[in-house]
C-alpha cells in the first residue's frame, strides 16, 4: 500500500530542530536568508534542485535519502527483531531434556522469583528493550528449574512465560506469544488462580478471536470473588473476554461483562495490582474506551477517556497500562476526525513510555495514520519522520 508523501518542508523543520539549529543560523549555513528558509518549511517555496537539496542534507548531516523520506529504516527495527531472536532461542531450547542439570546450576527459588519480579516490573515501566534482554535468561532458568523439579518456583514459571507472552504480544510476535502463553497454561494446570493468572495472557493473545471469550469465561468462573486479590482476578478476565467480544462486534456481550467487571472493580478500588493485573474502577473505565473503539463509537470512547483520566486511579496505573490507553484514546480522536488530539495523546504517550511508540507495532500505525492526516500538526509529523514512518 502506498503511503502519502509528507512535504519536504515538514522534513526540513523536523531535521533542523533535531540538530538544535535556529532558522536564521540553518539560513547562514546555507547562505540562504531567514525567510526562504521560513518559507520552504511552510510548504510555500518548493526544493526542486536537486544541488539545493543535496546541500541542505549536507547542513543536516543526513544521507538526501532520509530528507526525501526514501529508503527511511524504521527506527529501532534491528534492535526488536534481535530481541525476539533471542526469546525465539529460549522458548525453544530445552536445556534439561535429559533431566540432568546442564552447563549452569539451576538458580534458587527466590532468586527466580525476584528475576521474574524484576521482569514484570520493566514491562510495567514500558522498558521493552531492556525486557528483551533480560527475558531469554529468565525463561532459561526457570525452565531449567522447572524441569528439574516441577513443583519448585512453579510460580516464578507461569509468571515467566506470562511476562513473555505480555512483550511480544506488544511486538506483535503472535505465534510466539501463544507459544509462551500456552507454556503458562501447562505449568498452571491443577491451580485454578495460576491457571486463572496464565489465562488472562491468553487472553490477550487470542483478542483477535472470537472462539478465546469461553475460555476467559471458564477461567473466571474457577475464581471465587471471596478475596481482594480474586475479585482482581476474576475481573481481569471479564475484561479480557470483554474486549474479545468487542473485537467480534458483540456490543450486548460486551456492555454485560464490563458492567460485571465493574461490580468487582467497585470493591476492590483503585491502586492496587493484584496478580499483576492493575485491575480496579479506572481500568475497567479505560477497558470501555478500547471497546468502543473497537466498536467503531469514537463519540463514547473519547467522552469516556476525558473522563477517565482526570480520575484519581490513573496516575496509579503502571505506566505501560496508561501509555496502551492513550494509544486507544489516539484511535478514538482519529475516529472522530480529530488528528490534533490524537497527535496530542500520541506525543504524551511517547513522553510517559518512548518504547510503546517506538518498539509496539499497532503504536506506530496509530502515529502515521494521524502524521498523515491533511490537518495533523507539525509536531506528530516530525515525530513521524523521526521513526522512519514517512
Amino acid at each position: 500500500m502506498s503511503r502519502d508523501p509528507v512535504p519536504i518542508g515538514r522534513r526540513v523543520a523536523y531535521l533542523r530542530v533535531r540538530r538544535r539549529l535556529s532558522q536564521q543560523s540553518f539560513a547562514d549555513r546555507l547562505g540562504k536568508s531567514k525567510s526562504w528558509v521560513d518559507k520552504v518549511e511552510r510548504g510555500v517555496r518548493s526544493l526542486e534542485r536537486v544541488s539545493t537539496i543535496r546541500e541542505i542534507a549536507a547542513v543536516l548531516r543526513v544521507d538526501p535519502a532520509a530528507l526525501l523520506g526514501r529508503d527511511v529504516q524504521p527506527a529501532g527495527v534491528a534492535e526488536r527483531r534481535d530481541g525476539v531472536a533471542r526469546i525465539r532461542a529460549a522458548l525453544s531450547a530445552y536445556p534439561m531434556a535429559s533431566g540432568r542439570p546442564a552447563d549452569r546450576e539451576v538458580v534458587s527459588p527466590g532468586r527466580l522469583a525476584r528475576e521474574v519480579r524484576h521482569a514484570w516490573m520493566t514491562y510495567q515501566h514500558a522498558r521493552y528493550p531492556r525486557l528483551a534482554e533480560l527475558l531469554p535468561t529468565v525463561v532459561t532458568e526457570v525452565h531449567r528449574a522447572h524441569v528439574l523439579d516441577p513443583e519448585v518456583g512453579r510460580v516464578a514459571v507461569v509468571e515467566a512465560y506470562r511476562v513473555a507472552a505480555a512483550l511480544l504480544v506488544k511486538l506483535d510476535e503472535g505465534s510466539l506469544a501463544w507459544l509462551a502463553a500456552d507454556r503458562a497454561m501447562s505449568a498452571a494446570a491443577g491451580d485454578r488462580v495460576l491457571l486463572g493468572c496464565a489465562a488472562v495472557q491468553l487472553g490477550q493473545v487470542l483478542r483477535a478471536s472470537a472462539r478465546a471469550g469461553p475460555v476467559m469465561l471458564i477461567a473466571a468462573s474457577q475464581i471465587a470473588p471471596g478475596t481482594s486479590e480474586e475479585m482482581s482476578l476474576r475481573g481481569a478476565l471479564l475484561v479480557q473476554a470483554a474486549l474479545i467480544a468487542a473485537r467480534a462486534g458483540d456490543d450486548r456481550v460486551v456492555g454485560d461483562l464490563l458492567d460485571e467487571a465493574a461490580g468487582l472493580a467497585a470493591r476492590v478500588g483503585d491502586g492496587h495490582d493484584h496478580y499483576r493485573t492493575a485491575f480496579g474502577p479506572t481500568a475497567v473505565e479505560l477497558a470501555r474506551v478500547a471497546a468502543a473503539v473497537e466498536l467503531g463509537d469514537g463519540p463514547q470512547a473519547v467522552d469516556r477517556h476525558e473522563e477517565a483520566t482526570r480520575r484519581d486511579g490513573w496516575r496509579w496505573l503502571p505506566v505501560e497500562h496508561r501509555a496502551a490507553h492513550l494509544i486507544d484514546a489516539a484511535r478514538a480522536y482519529l475516529q472522530t476526525d480529530d488528528p490534533a488530539n490524537a497527535a496530542r495523546v500520541l506525543l504524551r504517550a511517547e513522553r510517559i513510555a518512548p518504547a510503546e511508540i517506538r518498539d509496539r507495532p499497532a503504536a506506530r500505525d496509530v502515529v502515521g495514520q494521524a502524521a498523515r492526516d491533511p490537518d495533523a500538526p507539525p509536531t506528530i509529523t516530525q515525530l513521524a519522520v523521526g521513526l522512519g514512518l514517512l
